[in-house]
């Protein structure tokens, strides 16, 4: 028979759960010959419904009668973890995901995976190859953090490879090595390691970003993609409606075009605070002064409208950002975390001191804030009456947390032994500090 039924003690559910009962599951098995004549068995075992294996039977008969489709499947059969991995990356994650996770998830796959497992036949992948890979990891040094998210990232791709029938189960499902996401995490910084941190790199090139991640919660692509013409000083808001593209070549000059932001709810009006108005009118006037003797000594100056850029106009990257924070964290002798866990602070600190997670949500444009209590997220219900309303809220809660960063009593950190705060390239002779 080509659908045979069999009994298991731990059958799964549709989603590939195991359910801790017995049960039947049904094997399809079916018969073809190659173009060179040759016998062959394509067998796919474990479907839950004996409705679901004839399907499964009847489209397979039609499309193994295509010689082409056959070469198709003995290769999907005897693809390695490192083929898979990477088809998936290019199939999936580089389609339907951001090109920065794309970056994140390749580099996780060819540093973490591939070493281990990426020669293993993907159907002959087990839960206890991966447990011990994890184990290494964590014996290697890689944090608890970093190893939970290889575990979903395999997750993940794994539970595609299960339901296009490459594998009959997941194997990161059914890993037993126990994995805490907060084990090893640096906590966010609070309100006076936000300050000190921020009058720490007065005058550089770090003020900006750091007064817009730490104190507003923006992410770093939207920090480096605010233009001015976005910035409304006269009437103290700035809008976060685009960003920096994530595909721009290293050494960018002129940014023809930004990106919109993440999603439509990451487009967001934030107020410009009292304690906050002074540092960008500072940067205004550092940036004319970086104008004007680029025009004095005969060099180009890059005018790209950005809040935040290079003394000659040019952007400062994303990953520029990323990459040195840990550096200049080093260098201030202050607890290591991830620049985009400047955003976390802000979050943490505004929740804090006002309680109010919707509005924080707003500020961050981050709604999932908001549907972790269960509220609606469906904004076209909300009447436009509202708007004021919401946009004064995020004004008292901002100015709330921004008051507690200005009233500190934290002291700027200078480095020591002759440390340096890291800075990109200088551009000729036009320097940071002005």
């Amino acid at each position: 028979m080509a659908v045979s039924a069999r009994q298991v003690k731990n059958k799964r559910d549709a989603d590939g759960k195991l359910t801790g009962r017995a049960g039947t599951v049904y094997d399809v098995n079916v018969k073809y010959k190659t173009a060179a004549g040759e016998r062959k068995a394509y067998v796919k075992k474990g479907f839950t419904t004996k409705r679901e294996a004839q399907q499964h039977e009847a489209e397979m008969k039609t499309k193994l009668l295509n010689p082409h489709y056959i070469e198709v499947v003995q290769t999907k059969n005897n693809q390695t973890v490192k083929e898979y991995m990477n088809d998936w990356l290019e199939t999936h994650v580089h389609t339907n995901l951001r090109p920065g996770t794309y970056k994140s998830y390749s580099n996780i796959v060819n540093n973490y995976v591939v070493p281990s497992v990426g020669n293993v036949q993907l159907v002959n992948l087990t839960p206890v190859m991966l447990d011990k890979m994890f184990k290494m990891l964590l014996d290697n040094g890689l944090k608890a953090s970093t190893v939970l998210t290889v575990k979903r990232l395999l997750s993940v791709s794994l539970e595609h490879a299960r339901k296009y029938r490459y594998v009959e189960t997941n194997a990161a499902k059914d890993t037993l090595t126990k994995l805490s996401p907060t084990q090893d995490t640096a906590q966010p910084f609070n309100v006076e390691q936000m300050k000190s941190l921020l009058i720490s790199v007065s005058n550089t090139i770090w003020e900006m970003p750091i007064l817009l991640g730490g104190l507003y919660g923006l992410r770093r692509s939207e920090i480096a993609g605010l233009r001015w013409k976005n910035v409304d000083l006269k009437n103290n808001t700035f809008n976060v409606v685009e960003q920096l593209p994530f595909k721009l070549p290293p050494n960018t000059q002129v940014v023809e075009e930004m990106a919109p932001t993440k999603s439509r709810a990451s487009m967001r009006q934030l107020p410009i605070t009292e304690y906050a108005k002074p540092f960008f009118e500072k940067q205004l006037r550092i940036q004319e002064m970086q104008r004007q003797y680029a025009k004095e000594n005969n060099l180009t100056y890059y005018d790209n409208d950005l809040v935040v850029a290079k003394p000659d106009g040019t952007p400062v990257m994303a990953d520029w950002i990323s990459t040195h924070f840990g550096k200049l964290l080093d260098v201030l002798d202050l607890p290591h975390t991830r620049f985009h866990d400047l955003r976390h602070g802000a979050a943490t600190n505004m929740h804090q001191l006002t309680g109010d997670f919707f509005t924080v949500g707003e500020i961050l444009g981050h709604t999932g804030i908001a549907a972790s209590l269960g509220m609606s997220l469906n904004f076209e219900m909300v009447t436009s009456r509202y708007v004021d309303v919401r946009m004064e809220r995020k004004k008292q809660v901002i100015d709330i947390y921004h008051t507690e960063v200005d009233k500190s009593q934290a002291k700027p950190i200078t480095p020591a032994n002759g440390k340096k705060i890291p800075s990109p390239k200088q551009c000729k002779n036009i320097g940071f500090e002005l």
